[in-house]
């Protein structure tokens, strides 16, 4: 089982989707490993965001994600990366299709509800940025066996 990070943004806190988003990767099947609301400072954005710090757009994108707190989450499953973010749909929730998270709740590039790591080498090292040692649990879901196959893992 793979586990990837998913941030909700302050667009979603803020339209109140917090309940519904988190719906959806349950609803598919993957386990909530983790789970806290956090206030980000720039410091952590600097970090998180470090491929786009020195760009022009950075203090717009750094101001929107500290306009409220976010909802960290770790979410386990089988392919959880390539699962999570097929449905996250495209970044520019305009060109999301319909049925993502994006497409169905984002008319926007930046204000597009949720971050999720886009591979799994990224997500090891984003989980590690946003959870501590013991903020992330390994349990047997129960619903687990009628989630996959038995050959699945």
């Amino acid at each position: 089982m793979e586990t990837t990070l998913v941030l909700l943004k302050p667009s979603c806190v803020q339209r109140e989707l917090v309940g519904e988003i988190i719906t959806r990767f349950e609803r598919r099947g993957l386990r909530i490993a983790g789970m806290k609301m956090m206030q980000l400072d720039e410091a952590i954005l600097r970090e998180h965001y470090a491929h786009l710090a020195d760009r022009p757009f950075f203090p717009t994108l750094a101001a929107s994600m500290m306009a409220s707190p976010v909802v960290a989450l770790a979410i386990s499953g089988k392919d959880a990366v390539q699962v999570v973010r097929a449905m996250t749909g495209s970044t520019n929730g305009r060109e999301a299709a319909p049925g993502t998270i994006r497409g169905d709740y984002s008319m926007s590039n930046q204000q597009n509800i949720v971050h999720a790591s886009d591979s799994t080498s990224n997500a090891e090292i984003e989980l590690k940025r946003f959870f501590r040692d013991g903020e992330i649990f390994d349990y047997e879901a129960a619903m687990r066996p009628y989630v996959y196959g038995a050959d699945e893992g």
